[in-house]
C-alpha cells in the first residue's frame, strides 16, 4: 500500500507544533531555543497545505466559470 505524502504530513504538523511547545515549557536554561524551529516549520507546513487549497479551489472555479461562458 502506498502512502500519501500530504496524509503524512497532516499528522507530522501539529506533532511538530506540539513537541516544539513541550520543549519551550520544559526548558532549563531560558536561552536555549532548540524547539523553537520545530514549531515553526509545523506552521508553515499547515500555512503552506492552506494556501495550496486555496488556489487549487480558485483554479477550479474559474475553470468552470469559464465553461459557463463559452455556452
Amino acid at each position: 500500500m502506498k502512502i500519501n505524502k500530504r496524509f503524512i504530513l497532516s499528522f507530522l504538523a501539529p506533532l511538530m507544533i506540539l513537541i516544539s511547545f513541550i520543549g519551550l515549557i520544559l526548558r532549563e536554561n531560558k536561552r536555549k531555543i532548540f524547539y523553537l524551529p520545530v514549531g515553526l516549520m509545523g506552521i508553515s507546513i499547515i500555512l503552506e497545505k492552506n494556501v495550496r487549497r486555496r488556489m487549487d479551489r480558485k483554479n477550479i472555479l474559474e475553470k468552470i466559470n469559464s465553461y459557463r461562458k463559452l455556452k
